[in-house]
């Protein structure tokens, strides 16, 4: 009996024993209560779990691997021969005098049935089994591609939520000095140590807070909207584990320069740009076919059986084959000089992201080891201004808030740093 049926057969009134059906109200509420804990996680959404679930359920990928699968099993007939033609016909049937359409009494009148092969030449069957598997290259190539996009911004968004709850997290502190600090003004006022505006600065600064508290939180609604396009339901489950350290080599980046998500395409594309070019040269030495015939005329005569062999005769090449094959080749020099294009333009943006990591990491740690101390001196010292009737109300706010503000400022920092380091990192294809 299974957790559903338990639970009514529980509720169901009955004259059985008060003890048995207790035990049976008890047996169901444990089923609902451990099919409610089995459907949260109990690890929760790791950085690398995040990564898995997208890597494994996003729509985009799916409909890569079909195309990866429909390019490789167009590869397996690539370079076979074209299908057969069945012929049926009548030769020399008459149309006039006595014998006008009879098929058995003209000798020469004939019913034939004919099987016809085109037989592409051997170079050309070849060229086509290498497009075919350049193609299917590029197929692998895109579905790279689009992996390393889909992995750059999970790890994006989930640092973005990451992040965003840590200033959340810093900013609860916040509020709860205004409270604390609101709790005690209306003593200080009853003193004469502070007056009835310090009570609405409070509360104005409340206000403030209340703002900025919003401007985070809809950052982290944004961020998990993110992960659930790509996680679905799994998006709201809470953030576990810490933050991966992503290493940011420059020589590693420079060598794997042409592992570029970008530039993976460029191989397959520049191969089939190649067999194209191999399969118009093929078709400089023509191709050709057999036909078979089998040829059955009147009771009185004999039937036959014809063979025959035709040959293309590609004999205005000059006019024909030479600019389709120098079109191609023209083709797969611009394939090549694009990619020499984006492969500069790619390692120009690494040392720009390079950049702007060093100058990331020079700003944050100039604010924890310099300015964050600083700005706990200047609220220690207003608070105490403030204690001894020495400040005003607006100096401790300002200086706390300031306080606040690097800590918000700190994370900010570290948020970008790690954009800059994901780009990096999902940028190169790990293999192909």
């Amino acid at each position: 009996m299974n957790c559903r049926n338990r639970a009514a057969w529980a509720a169901a009134p009955s004259a059985r024993p008060a003890a048995e059906r207790l035990r049976s109200v008890l047996l169901a509420t444990c089923c609902v209560l451990i099919g409610s804990a089995s459907a949260q996680p109990t690890e929760g959404l790791s950085f690398e779990r995040a990564q898995a679930l997208a890597t494994e359920r996003a729509p985009m990928i799916m409909a890569r691997r079909a195309s990866v699968d429909a390019a490789r099993y167009l590869e397996l007939v690539a370079d076979q021969l074209p299908d057969p033609r069945l012929t049926l016909g009548i030769d020399n049937l008459p149309i006039s005098a006595a014998d006008r359409f009879s098929l058995s009494r003209e000798p020469m009148t004939q019913r034939s049935l004919g099987w016809l092969q085109e037989v592409p030449n051997r170079d050309k069957r070849a060229a086509r089994a290498l497009a075919a598997q350049a193609r299917s290259e590029r197929e692998i190539a895109t579905l790279e591609v689009d992996r390393l996009g889909i992995r750059r911004e999970v790890a994006q968004a989930w640092a973005a939520r990451y992040f965003a709850e840590r200033q959340l997290g810093l900013f609860q502190g916040l509020l709860d000095e205004n409270r604390l600090l609101r709790s005690t003004v209306g003593a200080r006022i009853a003193g004469g140590r502070a007056t009835p505006a310090d009570s609405t600065m409070a509360r104005q600064d409340l206000l403030l807070l209340a703002d900025r508290r919003d401007e985070l939180a809809r950052a982290q609604t944004q961020a998990q909207a993110t992960l659930r396009r790509w996680l679905g339901d799994e998006a709201q489950w809470p953030l576990a584990g810490a933050l991966p350290a992503l290493a940011a080599e420059v020589q590693d980046l420079h060598r794997g320069i042409a592992r570029h998500a970008d530039l993976l395409l460029f191989e397959p594309v520049a191969r089939m740009a190649q067999a194209e070019v191999q399969e118009l040269e093929a078709g400089r030495k023509g191709d050709w076919n057999w036909q078979l015939a089998y040829s059955k005329r009147g009771s009185a005569y004999g039937d036959m059986v014809s063979f025959q062999i035709g040959f293309d005769l590609p004999l205005w090449q000059a006019s024909r084959q030479d600019p389709q094959i120098a079109a191609k080749r023209k083709e797969a020099e611009r394939i090549g000089a694009e990619r020499e294009e984006l492969m500069r333009r790619r390692r120009e943006e690494i040392d720009l992201q390079l950049a702007d990591l060093d100058e990331l990491t020079r700003k944050l740690d100039r604010l924890q080891t310099v300015a964050t101390p600083l700005a706990n001196e200047r609220v220690a010292l207003a608070l105490a201004a403030y204690e001894a009737a020495r400040g005003d109300l607006a100096g401790v706010l300002v200086a706390r808030r300031e306080r606040a503000e690097l800590g918000l400022r700190a994370v900010e920092l570290e948020a970008r740093q790690f954009a800059v380091r994901a780009r990096l990192n999902f940028f190169i294809a790990e293999s192909r």
